[in-house]
């Protein structure tokens, strides 16, 4: 695994990422974001720098949100409606019941 240096261009942040390869300019990435889902990435820029310790050459990538997953973000979430939210309840109170039933049986 080759440990490389991340700089988020759309999210401002910078953090270490272990890859299998170090990917090339223009491939595209997935990385998680703090709120836990999976986002693509275009790797912009790639460069190396000699590390602070010995002959070792430390690669960087410079990444930025694919345009599609930008315009998606950008699009308001749906809010679940209640009636979604008590057909879930019924349904899991039907499994809790056969699931009883079958367990008395």
């Amino acid at each position: 695994m080759i440990e490389i240096e991340v700089q988020n261009e759309t999210r401002q942040t910078q953090e270490t990422v272990r890859f299998a390869a170090v990917p090339r300019i223009g491939e595209g990435v997935r990385l998680q974001d703090p709120d836990g889902f999976w986002v693509s990435y275009d790797v912009v820029d790639l460069w190396y720098q000699k590390a602070e310790f010995g002959e070792i050459w430390m690669p960087y990538i410079h990444v930025r949100m694919t345009p599609s997953e930008i315009s998606a973000e950008s699009l308001p979430r749906p809010q679940p409606v209640a009636e979604d939210k008590e057909e879930v309840i019924e349904t899991a109170k039907k499994v809790a019941r056969i699931l009883q039933a079958n367990e008395n049986a």
